[in-house]
């Protein structure tokens, strides 16, 4: 059996836990402490890239999408480590510009995010990053605006992943998913 990262044994020390934040019957995980602590935020992003790197050793990558708002923190660290460009995928109304989009439901109603036209080319390979998978509907619509702009996605990847709501398996077919921690919820 391989041993475990102490950097992701580290990074998942520092995570907290807000019991019924934002509304009561959610278990909030916050990853804000891992900013206490910048070689933490160096740890996190160095896992992922090592991760991308074992499995596709000889990829290129051409953008890392960071999500609306806490994917912003890790994408362009990501990004500078590929050498590669830095894209936000935001929610509608915040681009200026003209944008493609995409819309996408969510328990409570429905919700759309949007890519500059001028951010990204046909065929480039992307990763798509964000803080934290639990339903998986923002990271889908990200994965499906991806492939309407006609984007190759390599991989998707996420600091937390919440098994327990089955995120993952709302991903377009064929998606790479990986987390660097795993709660059930």
């Amino acid at each position: 059996m391989a041993k475990p990262d102490p950097r992701i044994e580290a990074i998942k020390a520092r995570i907290q836990d807000f019991p019924d934040f934002p509304k009561p019957g959610i278990l909030f995980r916050d990853i804000f402490p891992l900013f206490q602590h910048p070689s933490l935020c160096h740890d996190v992003v160095n896992v992922f890239y090592e991760h991308f790197v074992s499995k596709y050793p000889s990829t290129k990558v051409d953008a890392v999408l960071g999500l609306d708002a806490r994917g912003f923190l890790f994408a362009p660290l990501l990004a500078e480590k590929f050498r590669a460009n830095f894209v936000a995928v935001r929610k509608k109304g915040k681009l200026p510009g003209k944008v493609v989009s995409c819309d996408y439901t969510l328990e409570y109603g429905s919700a759309e995010v949007e890519i500059q036209n001028h951010a990204v080319s046909d065929g480039q390979n992307v990763i798509i990053v964000d803080d934290l998978l639990a339903t998986g509907g923002t990271m889908n619509a990200a994965c499906l605006l991806a492939k309407k702009l006609k984007l190759n996605i390599i991989q998707c990847q996420c600091v937390i992943a919440l098994t327990g709501l089955n995120g993952e398996k709302k991903l377009p077919a064929g998606i790479d998913f990986y987390s660097i921690v795993q709660y059930e919820f």
